[in-house]
């Protein structure tokens, strides 16, 4: 393995054995986060954010496989198994990251999953009714970046 496939791989190892702190540290200073939900955040949010997400994730499990990366990019495959906090639903979420890097750290972050699938298991029905509709997403995400800023302020 080479260091930025250890650095993904000790990331992800990080997060089975919820150690956002460690998690935290693969970042750069100003490095950046997208997936389905958070959009553009900036290194102190995300770091913010794993740690939000893992204390509110009593039962999450983690699987990662598929990890590839040379000098300036990787990727990795992860599946996160979770009871959603907000509706208390089973979700199992496959997800897809790649990253870029920059001395011997995280630079840009992106997580890609299935919104639709995830909104399905997370909110029942009403994700099955309104999960792929723009409106729903955005909901979801305002949502998601009130809870991060209120985590933030108090932490």
């Amino acid at each position: 393995m080479n260091s930025n496939q250890e650095l993904i791989a000790g990331f992800y190892q990080a997060f089975q054995n919820k150690d956002y702190k460690t998690m935290q540290d693969c970042y750069a200073e100003d490095a950046t986060f997208n997936d389905e939900v958070f959009l553009n955040l900036t290194a102190d949010e995300v770091r913010a954010m794993w740690e939000m997400l893992i204390k509110k994730g009593k039962d999450l499990q983690l699987v990662f496989s598929n990890i590839r990366a040379d000098e300036q990019n990787g990727s990795a495959d992860w599946i996160a198994t979770y009871s959603f906090s907000k509706t208390n639903s089973k979700v199992t979420n496959h997800i897809h990251a790649n990253f870029t890097f920059k001395e011997g750290k995280i630079f840009t972050h992106t997580d890609t999953f299935g919104f639709y699938k995830w909104a399905s298991q997370a909110f029942g029905t009403i994700g099955v009714l309104l999960g792929w509709t723009p409106f729903f997403k955005n909901k979801v995400r305002k949502e998601a970046m009130n809870n991060l800023a209120k985590f933030i302020r108090r932490n």
